[in-house]
């Protein structure tokens, strides 16, 4: 009956954190085949990289665990980083709004939150109101965030920011700033998934919408809402981007979508929605950036990163459903 109960406790942690134990193998591994592969050049170097896709991420979690999708994702990224780094620009020729004073950097990330709360309540508009399936709603705002950004962006791409909006990709001490960003948001997200009526509504609704339409939860201003939020995510990593690379075009951020949904998943978010953590969303952005981080030190093609990558996501999917017959 021990044997059992211990059987059991194994099998539950495991099934619990076995995301955590994926990450620190694959640590393992990259430390044996990549000589210093520990240091901490590679380790803000990883956590860096993942800031971007983890605030993408954390919104699109939001999104599948209420039962939807969001394509659009990546081209929201771009459309935003596009506006922003209009506004965040620094006085000089290559500055569009020419007539406008060069502005703190407040101006540039209040306007990507803004932005971002629009668009992605739009693509709640669409599926709440419209009853749109949430795969052709977004799939259509997908191409639409991109040309707009292109007609912003007069088909150029977008530099000289201001010495502010450009230090958002630098570090405090050893500490990228874009990490920390990122360290807030996954507060943020926690309590709001985990300690509010909104994280509560939200989970109700990718359980069983018809029974939290029953109890009583108002179904189409909360999808509304968790969409917007998503936006206000992608907001957010559109202003770190900008500050990272400095110098935005409409066609930045591609496939990023993709990116962010596969860490979700990977991460133990269900993609029939109902079930998922901000912890394991963290830890699934980490496995990805890491294997990309690792598979690059070592020289292997993008092609073969894109491969693996696919591979861990179905992986990830056929555990989910294997998890929920169980």
């Amino acid at each position: 009956m021990q044997e059992n109960t211990k059987g059991v406790n194994i099998k539950s942690l495991f099934s619990k954190y076995g995301i955590l134990f994926m990450l620190l193998v694959l640590i393992l591994i990259m430390t044996i085949l990549i000589p210093g592969f520990i240091s901490i050049s590679n380790i803000t170097g990883i956590l860096t990289q993942s800031s971007i896709y983890g605030i993408m991420a954390l919104g699109v979690t939001f999104i599948i665990i209420s039962g939807g999708i969001d394509l659009s994702a990546g081209s929201m990224v771009a459309l935003v980083a596009t506006v922003s780094a209009i506004v965040g620009q620094a006085d000089s020729a290559r500055k569009i709004l020419s007539s406008v004073p060069e502005l703190g950097l407040w101006a540039p990330l209040l306007t990507a939150i803004i932005v971002g709360a629009l668009a992605g309540g739009i693509n709640g508009f669409l599926i709440a109101k419209l009853n749109l399936l949430p795969f052709i709603a977004t799939l259509g705002t997908y191409t639409i965030a991109r040309g707009i950004a292109l007609v912003i962006a007069q088909g150029q791409a977008i530099s000289g920011l201001t010495a502010s909006f450009a230090a958002v990709g630098g570090n405090i001490g050893i500490v990228p700033i874009p990490v920390l960003i990122f360290v807030i948001c996954i507060i943020i997200c926690s309590v709001l998934l985990n300690r509010t009526k909104f994280g509560c509504n939200t989970y109700s609704i990718g359980g069983n919408a018809s029974a939290a339409r029953i109890t009583g939860i108002n179904i189409q201003r909360n999808i509304i809402m968790i969409y917007a939020f998503a936006g206000i995510m992608y907001g957010i990593a559109a202003f770190v981007f900008a500050g990272r690379v400095q110098s935005v075009n409409a066609g930045a951020a591609k496939n990023y979508e993709m990116t962010a949904i596969s860490a979700s998943i990977i991460g133990g978010t269900s993609p029939s929605g109902g079930k998922g953590t901000i912890w394991g969303v963290v830890v699934g952005t980490m496995i990805i950036t890491v294997i990309r981080y690792g598979l690059t030190l070592l020289g292997v093609d993008a092609y073969w990163q894109q491969i693996a990558e696919g591979a861990i996501i179905v992986i990830a999917v056929i555990l989910a459903v294997r998890k929920k017959k169980a």
